[in-house]
């Protein structure tokens, strides 16, 4: 009987030389992901048949003993080829047995996963390991992905999240409290987290211990907060498993660009345009700022490009302080100068082209 080749490592999305813990954190990923009843009715057949892939790759991979056995198969693995009982004495097997169809004891194993595991794994195994790991299949998925034995299940801290929440220059700077409303997941009411309801899986949650859920926060935003800082959210992130705690949530920050002000790092940088004259005869000007309008003195003889430093205006600093604001000068002829204030641009003009 030909049976096609399963790639254990391709399917969990792990290098041959994986550790045990890179397989269990891919297992768990995978599974939460594809886990059907997590799935709207189109995609279900789908997801459960992804779902029997991953259950069936990680009960191999993460057992010694078979992965040690699986891993026996030499350069034959590479070629994804079919397979068959007469094969058990290739040379590149290294002793490993192939279980035929008559070596089967014919007793049906049936879990939760209908068709059990695929025949790659019954001609590999035989039967009788294939029965014995769909009982622990539905163990682990019902112990939160724990891998422990039966009546064992122990708590799993729910995953850590990451999401974003963008922010206004003057909220980043001012700090203060924002409502969001995110999606994430919570510990299921029927079964309390542990997956499991009588004697089989938890219909309401799928086995997963969680269910989808929606959710609007108050986020505590600290002043001086910058792009791609992280604000993380106790006990807001994924359902913990088995009565494990809840993971947390981090909001990273983006910052929307601001007609005015640019940041750049702890100093604030922006433009204040004045006339030639104020910047040949001095002036006070008025500039906004974080904090609202302030008059800044420009120096006689300013020239076009010149900075002005706002002392203490800037984004607050880690610590204590702030940085400083920048003020660039941008010298512009105004547009509606009247017959007087033209006689008095040609007059400089032609004094300056005299002295030429």
């Amino acid at each position: 009987m030909a049976v096609k080749f399963q790639d254990y490592y391709e399917i969990l999305g792990v290098d041959r030389n994986a550790s045990e813990k890179d397989i269990k954190s891919a297992y768990r990923k995978l599974a939460r992901k594809w886990h059907p009843d997590l799935h709207p009715p189109g995609e279900k057949e789908k997801a459960e048949e992804q779902f029997k892939k991953i259950n069936e790759a990680y009960e191999v991979l993460k057992d010694p003993e078979k992965r040690k056995r699986y891993d026996q198969l030499g350069s034959d693995w590479k070629h994804g080829q079919n397979f068959s009982g007469s094969q058990q004495g290739h040379p590149d097997m290294g002793g490993v047995r192939f279980y035929t169809s008559g070596d089967f004891s014919g007793g049906g194993f049936e879990d939760i996963f209908e068709g059990g595991f695929s025949d790659f794994f019954r001609t590999f195994f035989g039967e009788g390991a294939a029965a014995g790991t769909a009982g622990t299949a539905g163990r682990t998925a019902r112990s939160g992905f724990s891998g422990r034995g039966a009546g064992r299940r122990s708590p799993v801290r729910g995953e850590d999240v990451e999401s974003e929440i963008e922010l206004s220059l003057e909220e980043a700077y001012q700090g203060g409290t924002r409502s969001i409303r995110i999606s994430g997941s919570a510990v299921c009411s029927n079964c309390g987290g542990s997956g499991t309801a009588g004697q089989g899986f938890c219909a309401q949650c799928g086995g997963t211990g969680a269910i989808p859920e929606e959710k609007t926060l108050e986020v505590r935003v600290p002043p001086g907060v910058k792009e791609g800082s992280r604000i993380r959210l106790k006990g807001q992130g994924g359902a913990g498993l088995g009565g494990g705690s809840k993971g947390d949530l981090y909001l990273k920050v983006r910052l929307r660009p601001h007609p005015v002000f640019k940041l750049k790092g702890d100093n604030i940088e922006t433009d204040a345009v004045i006339r030639p004259d104020q910047a040949i005869f001095g002036d006070k000007i008025p500039v906004q700022t974080l904090d609202g309008k302030v008059t800044l003195t420009v120096p006689p003889n300013s020239r076009r490009g010149s900075k002005l430093r706002l002392r203490g205006k800037g984004f607050p600093r880690k610590g204590k302080g702030r940085g400083d604001q920048y003020v660039r000068l941008v010298i512009d002829t105004p547009s509606d100068l009247n017959e007087e204030e033209k006689n008095l641009y040609k007059q400089l003009y032609e004094l300056r082209k005299g002295g030429e």
